[in-house]
């Protein structure tokens, strides 16, 4: 996941005029994340929709966690919100990474509020979900929810 690399790449395509396509901008916006570059994610999903290239749950799943890596709970929410707007499904790992920056911004509530959403949308919450939730309430020091 070298992101360099990756936006090198993205550039030397789009100068050979090789068209990319939601596979390579997933790809991107993984590599984003596993460097830590939640702006940069979000400036692919951008260029994305300015080039008419489709974002599914994968590119979402990987600008979400990236939002979450990089303590930005609000933008991870917004691009949860932004995910049915744009009819992407979502799954256990789209909720569970937007409950994981929900618990590293404290936000134990809204925390929750995903929990509960999760069962309205029927989506099954896996381990990782709960222990974030339970982690955002300790963290809070809100036990008795």
């Amino acid at each position: 996941g070298d992101w360099n690399s990756v936006l090198q790449l993205l550039a030397d395509m789009a100068y050979h005029q090789v068209e990319s396509n939601t596979i390579t901008y997933s790809a991107a916006v993984s590599a984003a994340e596993k460097g830590r570059e939640w702006t940069l994610a979000l400036q692919l999903l951008v260029e994305m929709a300015v080039r008419r290239v489709e974002a599914n749950t994968i590119t979402y799943n990987a600008a979400i966690s990236a939002c979450e890596k990089g303590n930005e709970w609000g933008q991870a929410l917004q691009l949860l919100l932004d995910t049915a707007d744009r009819y992407v499904e979502v799954n256990t790992i789209t909720y569970s990474a937007a409950v994981s920056a929900c618990e590293k911004g404290q936000q134990w509530i809204k925390a929750f509020q995903l929990l509960t959403e999760m069962t309205a949308v029927l989506v099954e919450a896996g381990i990782v979900t709960y222990n974030a939730a339970v982690s955002a309430c300790e963290k809070s020091e809100e036990w008795e929810q």
